[in-house]
């Protein structure tokens, strides 16, 4: 009997410790699968519905197409050229974070901006593009944003999707930069900022937070893909409503300017911050002024007795 009682022992003990440790895995996959979770609520919350006006606008088979003059901060000069801002509503491949070439259910409606900049700076010329894919329901972070820079230089590339974390992709011609392949916590950004005016500008985040700088200032700067402590504030006036970002590290701020009432068409903006290199930098502002606004399907628009359109944007 009591050598039995030496054999069972040992066996209520690895049946005890056999326990311990399936309990253990088991809530470590609890712990995850929460964590994901948590993760996936926060990447999408609930839908925030779309007015009758937003539809009739924003559905209408067409795009809204704005036309600014630019006074660009370049190398510690300022420098004259042209920006438009696209604005669109598509179908958004939720996986591939593609636009869809087909409508499905599982699609993400998004409100996409393109941002085209062309200016000159002596001899040779920049033109820079940015892309912004946000959804219409206004309940998560812009699920991509891409942004190129080409000059005689050279060109560099950038973008961002949103993952569970934010995955960027980023190559240019620069040694010190190259090609760089890096993951980012999810953080507000100042790309999708200009989505958010047209969707719903009260949601615009205020106070203090921490954000991801557009593409376009990383890649001019040659600063760091990160986030960075902003100070965020709207402010009402008579003619409209003025949206600004301060960035202290950087010592630079953006103000966008638009209309009250919806559509909150974008006026114009100013952007400050140091331009040049080193010792040699200045602070400088950018500046753009609404010139044109039209509401067109452009896509269809690329014949040559098309090109008159150009002129009514002031192009």
């Amino acid at each position: 009997m009591k050598k039995y009682k030496r054999l069972f022992i040992p066996m209520i003990l690895v049946l005890l410790l056999a326990t311990a440790q399936s309990s253990c895995e088991e809530n470590q996959k609890d712990t995850k699968d929460a964590v994901l979770l948590s993760k996936q609520l926060d990447s999408a919350a609930p839908q925030k519905p779309l007015s009758e006006e937003f539809k009739k606008y924003w559905y209408a088979g067409d795009a809204e197409i704005t036309s600014y003059t630019l006074k660009q901060a370049r190398y510690g000069e300022i420098r004259d050229g042209h920006a438009v801002l696209i604005y669109v509503t598509e179908h958004f491949l939720k996986q591939e974070q593609l636009k869809a070439d087909q409508h499905h259910a599982e699609n993400i409606p998004v409100l996409k901006l393109n941002t085209t900049k062309n200016f000159i700076t002596g001899i040779y010329p920049y033109s820079i593009m940015t892309s912004s894919f946000y959804p219409v329901h206004d309940n998560q972070h812009a699920l991509k944003i891409s942004n190129s820079v080409q000059e005689w230089c050279g060109h560099v590339y950038a973008q961002l999707n949103n993952r569970d974390q934010y995955k960027v992709s980023a190559h240019s011609y620069f040694e010190t930069e190259g090609d760089q392949e890096l993951t980012l916590e999810k953080a507000n950004l100042e790309n999708e900022i200009w989505n958010k005016i047209r969707i719903n500008p009260k949601n615009l985040p205020v106070g203090d937070f921490e954000m991801i700088p557009s593409l376009e200032y990383i890649r001019l700067g040659h600063i760091a893909f990160k986030a960075y402590r902003a100070v965020g504030s709207l402010r009402e006036e008579a003619s409209g409503y003025t949206y600004a970002i301060s960035y202290p590290e950087l010592q630079r701020t953006l103000a966008i300017h638009f209309d009250k009432t919806f559509p909150y068409a974008v006026d114009s903006w100013e952007e400050s911050y140091k331009s040049g290199f080193g010792s040699s930098a200045v602070m400088l502002i950018t500046e753009a002024s609404r010139i044109k606004r039209l509401k067109t399907p452009y896509w269809q628009q690329n014949k040559n007795k098309d090109v008159f359109l150009r002129d009514n944007l002031g192009l």
